[in-house]
């Protein structure tokens, strides 16, 4: 079979339409000079369409996929997958939320790695075909895949590790700081009842035996899938605790403005690529809910992402039109006419009503949980503040214990006042950004609600934006050439061709 992988490697020379017949595949140029007809069929010079990816691949060759970031390949795939195998580039840019430039590379690049082929319509769209195994023969091929579940595994050990040294370094900060304090007292009170020693050099004859790996004795190889469990239950344990009250949890928003871009493709692949600005607002970081005003501005990266245009109607409203997502290999329903001012979430076909950030969390303890790590946390710092005290008043010269405690001293008083600044200083970071998200939430949602009882002006632009809406399926029975086999075994119908160019001729 025949492979798509040299339609990127080489440039054709023998090439199969005529000028006027407008391709959306830049890599692909036809010409009608090159066909030679003969009897009704198609004759062109011996030149294979591709040849067999298997013979290009040599052991060190450059895997194509490799080239892409992984996130932008796993959520091509995941498109694919959604769109069984046969997509076009809008397809996957809608599905996936990716620029259409970032969907068309790695529609290339998997295609050139997977056996995947070329299937070219009678109007000149292009579409990629995957093989149902297409998945394995990347994973066969890619060293870069195979690593990614290891380094993956790493970094959440990394993480995990990370988290338990924090909890781990309470506990010992309290350990050595009473420690040398109980030492001193005792030191004290020695010279105390053996004044004949005073002045002499002092060896408090305390012993300290530290195991590092005695601090990690809790370390669990299954955490991440006890981790899950717990979440369910809204358990975590002291050490997880005390990380979460210093540090947080995390962005609680992170890969959101992925999904995003998907909520915004999707719907307007769903809706014939024609919406207005009012039907994207609830998505978009809006400064104001006032939809009164003309500035429409927000839509812009919308726009640059899916290589939207602006359009005017007859009654001089601005409508925005995207003719890559009007092109698709699977049938869908668009968005109809009598929905227009029903309940919103009906005619979204499924879509969200709108885009909500969510708010940052100061910490997911429990309120006992923050209590006990509070109250360990300034058992610490005020056994740091006597301790610092007591080494400026020792009287004798300290040696063994006490000088590696001394040594140590001012990373521990970090450690003791950080133990509380860095919460305060999230708190108040916390509160302004929390505030930022509930207004931007706030105009989504009245936006939202705008669209779903819509007044006489908007409704009239939704249901224009529904009469210019275009949304072409493109089957089996349009396609006129696929790279999957050779253009002698195609046999092309030469008075079928000239039919439909001039029909395309006629159109423009």
């Amino acid at each position: 079979m025949a492979s798509i992988s040299t339609c990127f490697c080489l440039k054709p020379s023998v090439v199969l339409r005529p000028p006027t017949f407008r391709s959306r595949f830049q890599a692909t140029d036809f010409s009608r000079n090159s066909l030679k007809f003969h009897d009704s069929r198609v004759f062109v010079p011996v030149i294979r369409a591709s040849f067999d990816v298997a013979s290009g691949i040599k052991p060190g060759g450059i895997v194509e996929t490799d080239k892409l970031p992984s996130d932008v390949r796993k959520r091509a795939m995941d498109a694919i997958d959604a769109c069984g195998g046969r997509v076009t580039i809008g397809d996957v840019a809608s599905k996936a939320g990716l620029k259409l430039n970032e969907a068309q590379k790695a529609l290339q690049a998997l295609a050139a790695d997977t056996n995947g082929f070329l299937e070219v319509s009678d109007e000149g769209d292009v579409l990629y075909v995957f093989p149902k195994d297409y998945r394995s023969k990347l994973a066969a091929k890619s060293f870069r895949i195979k690593l990614e579940p290891l380094v993956e595994k790493a970094k959440s050990a990394a993480e995990y590790l990370v988290r338990v040294s924090f909890g781990t370094a309470l506990i010992a900060s309290i350990v050595i700081v009473y420690t040398t304090i109980i030492a001193l007292l005792s030191s004290r009170s020695d010279e105390d009842n053996r004044g004949r020693r005073g002045g002499r050099s002092y060896d408090s004859a305390f012993t300290f035996y530290f195991n590092p790996a005695d601090l990690f004795w809790y370390w669990d190889p299954y955490y991440y899938r006890r981790r899950r469990i717990q979440k369910e239950d809204g358990g975590m344990n002291f050490i997880e605790s005390v990380f979460s009250f210093v540090f947080g949890d995390g962005d609680p928003n992170q890969g959101i403005e992925e999904e995003r871009w998907k909520l915004i493709g999707q719907y307007v692949s769903s809706n014939g690529g024609v919406v207005a600005a009012e039907e994207l607002a609830p998505y978009l970081d809006l400064e104001t809910a006032d939809r009164n005003l003309d500035d429409e501005s927000y839509i812009l990266p919308v726009l640059l992402r899916f290589e939207g245009q602006p359009e005017v109607d007859e009654e001089g409203n601005i409508l925005y039109c995207f003719p890559s997502l009007q092109r698709t290999a699977s049938s869908q329903r668009t968005g109809r006419k009598e929905y227009v001012g029903k309940r919103w979430a009906d005619w979204v076909g499924g879509v969200e009503k709108f885009f909500k950030e969510k708010k940052w969390q100061f910490s997911k303890t429990s309120n006992s949980e923050r209590a006990m790590v509070i109250g360990l946390g300034g058992l610490n710092l005020f056994g740091v503040i006597i301790l610092g005290t007591m080494l400026k008043n020792v009287a004798v010269t300290p040696s063994g214990f006490i000088t590696f405690v001394s040594d140590i001293f001012p990373l521990l008083q970090i450690y003791a006042g950080s133990f509380f600044a860095i919460p305060l200083m999230r708190w108040f970071f916390i509160r302004n950004k929390n505030a930022k998200i509930e207004k931007r939430n706030l105009a989504r949602e009245l936006r939202a609600r705008a669209l779903e009882l819509p007044d006489v002006s908007l409704r009239r632009k939704l249901l224009s934006a529904r009469d210019m809406a275009q949304r072409t399926v493109i089957g089996q029975d349009r396609i006129v050439y696929s790279t999957d086999r050779d253009l002698f075994e195609q046999d092309y119908d030469t008075q079928d061709w000239d039919r439909r160019f001039r029909e395309i001729e006629k159109s423009d």
